[in-house]
């Protein structure tokens, strides 16, 4: 008697839906096109930048100086109102150092989740171009899709996300060198951006889990800048913020091992 039990499939019969897709690496061109929204986010406040520093009386070849070798974005206002104000280069240096010292964590929490094997010269040109935007955007690429990730993917959004900011300042640091003396409401306009950043910033802190930080970070500030100085004032603001994080961690620890007791 004949088997009647289902025939053999043969393979070139299976659909193409149902094979295994391959690994889609991300290349230098997506990288392009995923550093736009930072681009976008980068050229106004580098305008500002290179305005703000042309007003403390930088030329405008130092103020793009500035920003193609520090590119530290917020730190780059500091180091020049520092700068401006009299203040010693190493008090100013120190400064900013403190402020950017978390950039020293980005590179190992990085390095845990890339899994490829890295070019050193590859790795030198993005790890310069590591800012808050751009590891942003990579830890959410890796952790969206790990195989997707790729070092020319990172180069392209470092290089294009450091031009921008380099772009912007040139704009600024040349228009404000006297161009906008005849649109003074556009001047005050770009001066006040960078204040307006930071406002926001503050202001989205203030969530109940931040705001003993936000309390602590301006408790020191006033203190330091009420009897000491502006540098002082910066450094003990990052202090007494990072202070009250640490015992608001360390209370939320012993809270719920009280609680699972």
């Amino acid at each position: 008697m004949p088997d009647k039990s289902a025939p053999d499939i043969p393979v070139s019969d299976i659909s193409e839906s149902e094979m295994p897709l391959p690994n889609k690496v991300s290349s230098f061109k997506e990288g392009i096109f995923d550093s736009l929204p930072i681009a976008i986010g980068y050229i106004p406040i580098a305008f500002a930048f290179g305005l703000s520093a042309t007003k403390l009386g930088f030329t405008p070849l130092e103020a793009i100086f500035f920003s193609c070798v520090i590119y530290a974005g917020a730190s780059q206002f500091v180091i020049t109102a520092l700068l401006g104000a009299g203040m010693s280069l190493w008090i100013s240096a120190l400064t900013v150092m403190a402020m950017d010292i978390r950039h020293i964590l980005y590179g190992p929490a990085l390095r845990y989740r890339i899994k490829q094997q890295l070019s050193n010269k590859k790795t030198v040109i993005w790890a310069f171009g590591l800012t808050d935007e751009v590891f942003a955007a990579a830890t959410t690429k890796l952790i969206k899709d790990q195989r997707s990730w790729s070092e020319n993917w990172m180069v392209a959004i470092a290089i294009c996300s450091w031009l921008s900011w380099v772009l912007g300042t040139v704009a600024g640091a040349i228009l404000g060198n006297g161009y906008l003396s005849s649109y003074p409401a556009v001047e005050a306009a770009m001066t006040f951006m960078l204040p307006a950043l930071f406002l926001s910033f503050l202001l989205a802190s203030f969530k109940k889990q931040n705001s003993y930080c936000v309390i602590a970070s301006l408790l020191g500030a006033f203190v330091g800048i009420t009897f000491f100085s502006i540098p002082i004032a910066i450094l003990a603001g990052i202090m007494g913020g990072c202070l009250a994080a640490l015992l608001q961690t360390k209370n939320a620890q012993l809270n719920n091992n009280t609680s699972l007791d």
